[in-house]
């Protein structure tokens, strides 16, 4: 909602006096440290319902307000403006004649618009304000995406520049072809696409007849319209001299990192290079620092894990864990925990690899193998340096997991992850590394198992009766539904058809009580441990889904997918 013009919305705020002026600056330290626009700010925080909002913007700027969107737009309106003029003035047309034309504006605080579109459509401009999410998704839908500029960037690219024998490239050809201005801007088309539609990856894969591009948008991945072959090697070497990478070496792997400002937002790619068979294959991790912004409070979390977590990091020992595969979402969780105790009495230091994303508070270490900073010496350099609280990206082996233990009995609490399928499932892999049961039975304080799961897309949710061959995996019957209902997303302009938009956690939370230490002593298997934590009210993953099925956020298909 208003993303380019913060400044005005910031003095409409503290004019209209709707939020108090010291939370205010807080709101908006926020917005400049997540690139999320003041006003979603605002209104995601419950402050101010998006309508009411919306409505006392119109009349302060003397627009008209549409509480609901027209369901159909006429031709000739949509012909008077041009799909550019669309795009940069996110407006969207609703009414035209000879003389004027009313526009649908999703960023009413751009004060040039009204002028800078009467001089280009020689028309007088009346604008009218709606939800800007809504008008976004017409202005796609009828206008086209960004996409549009890519086709008709590649229609401008001259592939036959492109198409010499790669062998016989010297480094200063290659360099040459990555700076070319087309290739520059498609790259930062498919960058800013990406972060436009909330992907999380974004894949370069080259073929031996055709290179692909796919974005993963909440844990699926997209294809992209292909560019032609013979663009795989400028634009995987474009991406390589962005990441400062050595774009003569084609043979080994090599990681590096990307900052771009992307509509006046700072964004982080995390670059992994991979030789293959016909080319090098490229993924961009994006880091988006809006996830690290969560509070613990917004996760999604049950009453009684969250209660939990919240009860674990403020201990002044012990280990926590979190586990569950990789994109599950367990570095959000525990940057979120942190966030919790980040102040300036304590003293908190994270080894991780790589460093995701920068906390202000924080001391973070990049770990780095290949120079002997593994986990386990950046820990043990730790201990030197008196912390209160150690967070390790990952536990992967006896060493690092002996010194988390150390840490931990010497009056540190500790933070890290591990790859297991269940929350019981940590005890025994640590035991499988090689840890001592009783050092564990006496320094693990809790585990979380946590998956994500994709949301219900809200604008198209449909509630339906489940078959029984649905139902069947879950375990359920339809004697046990009892009234509650099941729902699914028809697909829709706002998430492309899929059916879902954003993800949700599920959790399974294992508190270590005297009962469980006792079987942890005892090398008692993953099986028992986990029967005796349910006898005591843990809910497994699966039970967790059901939760979020039956509150509407999910759907079965989901649930069953991950747990």
């Amino acid at each position: 909602m208003f993303s380019t013009h913060s400044p005005a919305v910031y003095e409409f705020l503290r004019d209209q006096k709707l939020v108090e002026p010291a939370q205010l600056d807080e709101l908006n330290a926020e917005h400049k440290a997540t690139g999320k626009p003041l006003a979603d700010v605002v209104v995601d925080l419950g402050l101010i319902e998006k309508p009411a909002l919306l409505q006392r913007i119109a009349a302060h700027l003397g627009y008209d307000y549409l509480p609901d969107m027209p369901t159909q737009f006429p031709g000739d309106a949509i012909a008077a403006l041009t799909g550019k003029l669309a795009r940069d003035y996110a407006v969207m047309p609703i009414r035209v004649d000879s003389f004027s034309i009313d526009l649908l504006a999703a960023d009413p605080f751009n004060g040039h618009a009204v002028d800078d579109l009467t001089f280009a459509l020689g028309r007088s401009v009346r604008l009218f304000l709606s939800d800007p999410e809504k008008i976004d998704v017409q202005i796609r839908q009828h206008y086209g995406e960004d996409d549009a500029s890519i086709a008709d960037l590649l229609e401008e690219i001259s592939t036959g520049e492109f198409t010499q024998d790669e062998s016989k490239l010297s480094a200063h050809d290659i360099e040459t072809m990555a700076e070319q201005t087309p290739i520059i801007r498609f790259v930062n088309l498919v960058i800013g696409q990406a972060i436009r539609d909330k992907a999380s990856d974004i894949h370069f894969e080259p073929f031996e007849h055709e290179f692909k591009i796919r974005y993963r948008i909440d844990g699926a991945l997209y294809e992209m319209a292909p560019p032609p072959r013979s663009l795989a090697l400028p634009i995987t070497s474009r991406l390589k001299v962005l990441a400062n990478l050595n774009i003569a070496e084609r043979r080994i792997p090599q990681d590096g990192r990307i900052k771009i400002t992307l509509g006046g937002r700072q964004v982080d790619l995390r670059v992994s290079t991979l030789p293959t068979q016909f080319g090098e294959s490229i993924v961009l991790r994006v880091l988006d620092q809006s996830a690290v912004q969560l509070e613990l409070s917004q996760l999604g979390m049950p009453e009684d894990v969250f209660n939990g977590i919240n009860d674990i990091i403020r201990r002044p020992n012990g280990i926590f864990i979190v586990t569950g595969p990789t994109g599950s979402g367990k570095t959000t969780t525990l940057y979120s925990g942190l966030r919790v105790v980040n102040t300036p009495d304590l003293k908190i230091l994270t080894a991780e690899d790589p460093v995701e994303y920068e906390i202000e508070g924080l001391m973070q270490v990049p770990v780095n193998p290949l120079v002997g900073l593994t986990f386990a010496s950046a820990l043990r350099s730790f201990l030197r340096q008196d912390p209160d609280i150690i967070m390790v990206g990952e536990i992967r082996d006896l060493e690092t997991a002996q010194i988390s233990i150390q840490a931990s009995l010497t009056g540190h609490l500790v933070l890290s992850t591990l790859h297991t399928n269940d929350a019981a499932g940590a005890v025994t892999r640590l035991i499988d590394m090689g840890v001592e049961p009783f050092l564990i039975a006496s320094t693990v304080e809790a585990v979380l198992a946590q998956r994500l799961v994709r949301r219900i897309c809200p604008h198209c949710k449909t509630t339906y009766e489940p078959p029984d061959s649905l139902l069947k995996p879950l375990g359920i019957t339809r004697e046990s539904i009892g009234d509650r209902h099941f729902s699914f997303g028809r697909g829709c302009a706002v998430c492309n058809q899929t059916g879902y938009k954003g993800r949700l956690g599920i959790y399974e939370w294992l508190r270590m009580s005297e009962a469980v230490r006792d079987l942890v002593v005892q090398r008692a298997p993953t099986l028992q441990i986990r029967q005796k934590a349910l006898e005591q009210g843990m809910r497994t993953l699966r039970d967790d889904g059901l939760r979020a099925i039956f509150d509407g956020h999910t759907t079965i298909e989901e649930v069953v997918k991950y747990t």
